[in-house]
């Protein structure tokens, strides 16, 4: 669902990066140059105003100057990451994923075996893997409702542990 524009998405990214509208214009010629399309300051002052929103053309190039998903830049309720797509049968997947499933569909069932074997061994080793139990681990303790006296000085007595 839309809940931005983009005026308003450019607004976000001028501010959390400090960039002026020159610096987006300068981050913009690479793209606008391999894909001979013209961007100017012009354009980037009427996007940034909210008088006009940007082409498929010129909404990708900027997207691809602010390393930032074309979807967000259009005030879509996305992950800003370009790295990141949405597919209707399994949520968000990570461009890295997409990758790892074409590169699979190039090999025979052979070679198929051999990445699946190789990509299962590398979650063996800890340089690779992720955490199993990462998603497990509490990001705030909060007071337990309801707890008693006693629970609530053992678990004072926990947090004020310096080995802890």
């Amino acid at each position: 669902m839309k809940k931005l524009t983009t005026s308003d998405r450019l607004k976000e990214i001028m501010n959390k990066r400090r960039l002026r509208q020159i610096d987006i214009l300068e981050m913009t010629k690479p793209y606008s140059e391999k894909y001979n399309i013209k961007m100017n300051k012009s354009d980037i002052s009427q996007y940034v105003s909210g008088l006009v929103e940007p082409g498929q053309e010129k909404l990708s190039i900027l997207g691809m100057a602010l390393n930032v998903s074309e979807a967000w830049l259009m005030g879509y309720n996305v992950p800003m990451d370009r790295d990141y797509i949405h597919t209707t049968n399994m949520g968000v997947v990570s461009l890295r994923e997409v990758k790892l499933i074409n590169n699979l569909r190039k090999l025979n069932q052979v070679g198929q075996q051999e990445a699946i074997k190789r990509v299962e061994e590398l979650t063996y080793i800890d340089k690779y893997a992720m955490k199993e139990d990462s998603h497990l681990l509490p990001n705030a303790a909060h007071e337990i409702d309801g707890a008693s006296e006693k629970d609530k000085a053992h678990d004072d007595s926990i947090m004020d542990d310096e080995d802890f």
